[in-house]
């Protein structure tokens, strides 16, 4: 009982961690977003002359830094977009890996079916504290519910089948959520960055347009400056939602491989012990 109250209580701690992770990280992203684009990419080093906002220098580092530097005010919202995508990654990484246990989720299912089948339950149970993870955590849980139910007379089997794919379905519920927490940031950055790619786009020919409207000759310096900005934030933007895009598909199959072992170490569970018990 006391085991099973610090695992909840650790549950409540990680829920707390997750559901409070989105509102201290996007902040602080967004500010390192500005200050990287004002001392970084602004650093006068970067530009001929020290003058910030000027031509670029020839070549090196500080070349590429001044020229994304170039691309106007939308860079620092598309550089706060990167850093989120990033750290949203890193900590769904950890989460996820966490969640998958200590060895392969298949081999452990495997060696569950094998112990159940040999009616060795209590060995089945100290394999889930050696594999760890939500597909452990939902199987040993399920196994002490199986023990309970053993020895519970005063029901027929198929109410303590019930009560056994109950415990199944509360542990998943109380497992899965945990998984999929902070993914939707994930899936939102796959759209918006191509939507601020495209206004900084815009905004960076509506400059190019004006260079070229002046009266007399076109403003090449100003013409080419537009351009860049244009498809500066494009570069950015399109690259950033490329980005989402891949990490979204990485994490949701490793989400669905998780789902699929838990749902095959119910099963399994559940047809042992309804053969043990015709």
């Amino acid at each position: 009982m006391a085991n099973a109250a610090q695992q909840t209580a650790k549950k409540v701690e990680n829920a707390k961690f997750n559901s409070n992770f989105a509102a201290w990280v996007i902040p602080t992203c967004i500010a390192v977003g500005i200050l990287i684009y004002i001392f970084v990419l602004g650093n006068p080093s970067n530009f001929e002359g020290g003058v910030v906002g000027g031509h670029p220098i020839a070549e090196g580092a500080g070349h590429y830094l001044g020229l994304v530097y170039m691309g106007g005010y939308v860079v620092p919202i598309l550089l706060s977009l990167v850093l989120i995508n990033l750290t949203v990654a890193i900590e769904r990484l950890i989460t996820i890996s966490a969640a998958s246990g200590k060895g392969s989720a298949q081999a452990f299912v495997s060696k569950i079916r094998s112990l159940l089948g040999a009616g060795n339950v209590d060995a089945a149970i100290k394999e889930c504290d050696i594999q760890k993870g939500s597909v452990a955590n939902v199987v040993k849980s399920t196994l002490v519910k199986y023990k309970e139910m053993e020895n519970e007379a005063g029901l027929d089997v198929d109410q303590r089948i019930l009560a056994i794919q109950k415990e199944i379905e509360e542990s998943t519920t109380l497992e899965l959520p945990m998984l999929e927490k902070n993914l939707v940031i994930t899936a939102t950055l796959a759209s918006v960055s191509t939507l601020f790619a495209l206004l900084g786009t815009v905004l960076g020919m509506i400059k190019a347009f004006s260079a070229l409207g002046n009266s007399g000759a076109p403003d090449s310096a100003a013409l080419a400056v537009g351009i860049s900005e244009a498809l500066i934030n494009t570069a950015l933007g399109i690259g950033n939602s490329a980005l989402a895009t891949v990490f979204y598909a990485y994490f949701t199959t490793r989400i669905d491989t998780i789902t699929y072992a838990i749902d095959e170490a119910g099963y399994s569970i559940i047809q042992t012990f309804a053969a043990k018990h015709k």
